[in-house]
């Protein structure tokens, strides 16, 4: 991915870390990947109290980062800390397919979000950059595209806007069991080093290649 030098410039010690992940065979459910889901649930809840998570140092750091690109996180949290919240309120983890609820679990224990998106939809080459006067973008779940302000960071292909870093992938290239190759994006910001990033990177990668590759 081409990171322009604006965002180094604003965000010093962001890294990512990307790659494909496939081929795959994406179902509804994986009996394996449910259990793997109930240890996930309960590890979380020995590691985070629901009042201790806003001042946990790595949720901190993305709510700060959500903060800088005019993104309430108490409004809309960072999906790691999104996911972490739901279990810790006794709420069900939403069961999608295989594959997003693989690197799901990989985002809830590192604490990192997960950009995903269908290898086979995005054109050319990805660049992370901040969004320009008038741009829209339609995410995942959205109605109608939203108009987006400069100060937030966006990722593109050669064609249009595949996400706003690290809050939402777009619709066009969101993953259904269609999907043979994901591109995975673990999205670092500053105050996160490059080894959890990396772990979480690696950590997805792994779930996909376990529970959703054609092997199973």
């Amino acid at each position: 991915m081409k990171i322009d030098d604006a965002i180094f410039t604003t965000f010093p010690g962001l890294f990512i870390a990307e790659g494909d992940v496939g081929p795959l065979c994406i179902t509804d459910r994986n009996p394996e990947l449910e259990k793997l889901k109930g240890t996930i649930i309960t590890s979380t809840k020995d590691r985070y109290t629901l009042e201790e998570v806003k001042d946990n140092p790595l949720f901190r750091a993305y709510r700060d980062f959500f903060w800088s690109v005019g993104i309430d996180p108490t409004k809309t949290r960072p999906a790691s800390e999104a996911l972490v919240r739901r279990i810790l309120s006794g709420k069900i983890l939403p069961t999608i397919n295989t594959a997003v609820d693989a690197y799901n679990l990989a985002s809830i224990e590192t604490g990192v979000p997960i950009g995903a998106f269908d290898a086979d939809l995005l054109q050319g080459e990805l660049t992370m950059r901040f969004a320009q006067e008038g741009e829209e973008f339609l995410g995942i779940g959205m109605k109608n595209p939203i108009e987006l302000r400069t100060n937030q960071v966006i990722l593109t292909d050669e064609k249009e806007i595949i996400a706003v870093y690290p809050y939402r992938d777009s619709d066009r290239t969101k993953i259904t069991p269609a999907t043979k190759t994901i591109h995975i994006v673990a999205c670092g910001v500053p105050k996160i080093d490059q080894e959890t990033v990396m772990t979480a990177y690696e950590l997805s990668s792994g779930y996909l290649k376990e529970y959703s590759s054609e092997s199973q």
